[in-house]
């Protein structure tokens, strides 16, 4: 054990790419081991990359960057600008609403985080919006598509842990909500402390005709997450054919509902993808070796008699695991957490009588919140890198809404209900 997570931690040190540290700590660990033959690690990296329940993984990336190409990014910044314009922090809260939005549609908040900090931050510096502010809010705000369907993360938690897929999704809706609630209001007090962006005394007042011709407008994005719910609740397609529909949905929408899909744009999304996935396959398929090395050396027995030591309290085994995650995540890419500890954790919470469906979501939530935060955080260093922002700024600027996200994470751990009602009322109460 001490080979393997010694080799782990050397190569991640040295900034080799997550994947290759991944791989040579899981192979070296079998060249460690006599009894287990070396050809038996080469065979695990192809099998997991052959897994039926990973397509669906490919498959919803590539409906995302289609989606951002089609018009549904501007049907939905344009709803976000409306329903923005009367508050303290406008410019700030269109970066919110646009992440609850754009939630069913990236499914990655790197992803979301780069895109909107690309359209929003040349307004807000104009209106006087600090660098780190910006990015701050730009990026924090991101967490929320951890959590609203289709989130890349519960697809993985779900896939590797075998936990309902469908559940996931239905559970990620009030989560996703109520962090968006959090983090509106964390900018309205700074934006007004600040003096940030103050709404114009001219701005004229929401009305219901304005609501529906932006929700008219936008309404194939919003139904998005909705159907996939619902597809997979009544069996008219599984999880992993879920991640086709929805490439099928995008291409439709893109194409005869916005007419804005072209060839052109077609071949950028196509590219993005190949890259994107290859990024990810890679790391799903070098996780085998190391997962069974982890598995080999009872390490999740080991860790689970620990941490039952400290405490049996259901509630408090969860905060200790969170805070575990928390830090993990702030080294390693949170897809690769879900692949490395979900086997290693999700025992622990059944065991303790904890639903995996809350736990998922509150897992999703914390190891991407992970990427946000230094020392290696992506997409911290990918917003920053945008308009040229020192991370320490950032650090400094993010702390009310790591304060917000925080808070909204122990409510969800003590009041399991707000992420377990709309599954248990959709698919009914888990036996």
């Amino acid at each position: 054990m001490s080979l393997l997570l010694i080799s782990f931690v050397i190569f991640l040190l040295m900034g080799m790419p997550i994947a290759f540290v991944i791989g040579i700590a899981g192979f070296a660990f079998f060249m460690s081991q006599p009894i287990l033959p070396f050809e038996a690690a080469v065979q695990m990296v192809v099998l997991q990359s052959q897994s039926f329940a990973f397509l669906a993984v490919p498959f919803f990336i590539f409906a995302g960057n289609l989606m951002n190409v089609s018009g549904i990014t501007e049907q939905l910044l344009s709803l976000a600008r409306l329903l923005t314009r009367r508050m303290y922090g406008g410019t700030a809260q269109i970066s919110v609403v646009m992440s609850t939005l754009m939630g069913g549609v990236s499914g990655s908040a790197t992803a979301d985080a780069a895109m909107e900090t690309r359209i929003l931050a040349p307004e807000m510096m104009k209106r006087g919006y600090t660098k780190g502010y910006i990015c701050s809010v730009n990026c924090l705000t991101a967490l929320i598509t951890a959590t609203i369907p289709p989130s890349l993360g519960l697809i993985i938690f779900g896939f590797v842990g075998e936990v309902s897929i469908g559940r996931l999704f239905a559970a990620g809706i009030i989560p996703g909500i109520l962090m968006m609630a959090f983090l509106m209001a964390t900018t309205t007090i700074t934006s007004r402390i600040r003096k940030f962006d103050p709404p114009a005394v001219d701005a004229p007042k929401l009305t219901l005709r304005e609501i529906f011709e932006n929700l008219k407008q936008s309404i194939w994005a919003l139904l998005f997450p909705i159907i996939l719910i619902v597809g997979i609740r009544f069996g008219v397609f599984t999880p992993s054919e879920s991640g086709a529909f929805a490439v099928v949905y995008a291409l439709i929408v893109g194409k005869f509902v916005y007419k804005k899909l072209n060839w052109e744009n077609f071949k950028e999304a196509l590219i993005t993808t190949l890259k994107d996935n290859g990024a990810i396959m890679l790391i799903i398929a070098m996780s085998g070796p190391f997962s069974y090395a982890v598995t080999w050396v009872k390490l999740p027995a080991a860790l689970s008699t620990f941490i039952f030591g400290i405490t049996s309290n259901g509630q408090l085994l969860t905060l200790i695991m969170l805070g575990f995650l928390f830090v993990t995540g702030m080294f390693v890419d949170s897809n690769v957490n879900f692949l490395l500890l979900t086997p290693i954790f999700l025992p622990m919470v059944t065991s303790a009588g904890m639903d995996p469906v809350h736990f998922g979501v509150l897992m999703a939530t914390i190891v991407t919140l992970g990427v946000m935060t230094p020392p290696i955080g992506s997409a911290l260093y990918t917003v920053c890198g945008i308009i040229d922002c020192p991370p320490e700024e950032y650090t400094r600027e993010s702390l009310p809404f790591f304060f917000a996200i925080l808070l909204e994470l122990a409510i969800l751990v003590f009041f399991p209900n707000l992420v377990l009602f709309i599954p248990n009322m959709i698919f009914g109460v888990a036996g």
